[in-house]
């Protein structure tokens, strides 16, 4: 266990500094969730959306989700193009865990999207939104575990496809339906009744409910605590399928 958490500290910082060396990348990966706060948020300020709290308690949960759905969920593009250069395998011929080789990479992209969340909400709150810290801190520990999800299982991809053009198809076919059906964009209880019903099929559903209840200070409310239970064994089923992928794509 020592030489893991030795391994993952040391994968997670040469990481963590090329992506500091990157600061474009930091920034991209936040316009479009920062176009949606600006410019699609005031638009339902006075708009009745049927959920808990204001309407910034809404859609700044959505948009959190959102981040960390495309984000980790493309993770793994980099890691394609360090198979095509080499540099994958001269990691294998040293003694680094193979899970750290992994889980290194989740860590840099948990910290990555908390630090773009915490902007994120900085910028909501100077548009209006008003929530509990508690509650804040409850929807960050959602986000950051849904990345770790993911990102675990877009790695796990990436050592499976040749090129980023077989990557990408493949994510987009997956994320932008469950981004419709997990309500990111507004609660799907103001949807039809089949459509509400077939969200509830998809984990992210859970997951931005958790987040909107904690923003609107609900800690009591039995979504947040069905967010955690989905949460915990949506991570569990990743990052377990994520590193038998990893090792047996000889990473």
């Amino acid at each position: 266990m020592p030489h893991l958490v030795s391994d993952t500290a040391l994968i997670f910082g040469r990481y963590a500094r090329q992506t500091l060396r990157s600061t474009p990348a930091l920034v991209f990966g936040m316009v479009q969730p920062l176009l949606f706060l600006v410019f699609f948020g005031p638009l339902l300020t006075d708009v009745p959306l049927g959920g808990q709290g204001s309407s910034w308690q809404t859609i700044v949960p959505g948009i959190l989700v959102q981040l960390g759905l495309f984000s980790a969920s493309f993770a793994g593009i980099g890691l394609i193009l360090e198979r095509r250069t080499g540099v994958i395998e001269r990691m294998r011929v040293t003694p680094v865990s193979r899970l750290a080789l992994l889980m290194g990479r989740v860590l840099k992209d948990v910290v990555q999207l908390l630090t773009q969340s915490v902007v994120l909400v900085c910028v909501a709150v100077a548009l209006g939104l008003r929530a509990p810290v508690l509650g804040v801190a409850i929807g960050f520990l959602f986000v950051g575990v849904l990345t770790v999800s993911l990102a675990s299982l877009s790695y796990a991809l990436a050592m499976r496809v040749a090129t980023p053009q077989g990557f990408a198809p493949v994510i987009n076919s997956l994320t932008m339906p469950a981004m419709l059906l997990s309500g990111i964009l507004l609660p799907m209880s103001l949807g039809p009744r089949w459509l509400d019903v077939t969200s509830h099929f998809v984990p992210f559903r859970y997951l931005v409910d958790g987040v909107r209840a904690a923003f609107a200070g609900e800690y009591g409310d039995g979504k947040i605590a069905s967010a955690a239970v989905v949460a915990t064994a949506l991570a569990a089923v990743s990052v377990t399928l994520g590193a038998r992928l990893f090792r047996q794509a000889g990473a």
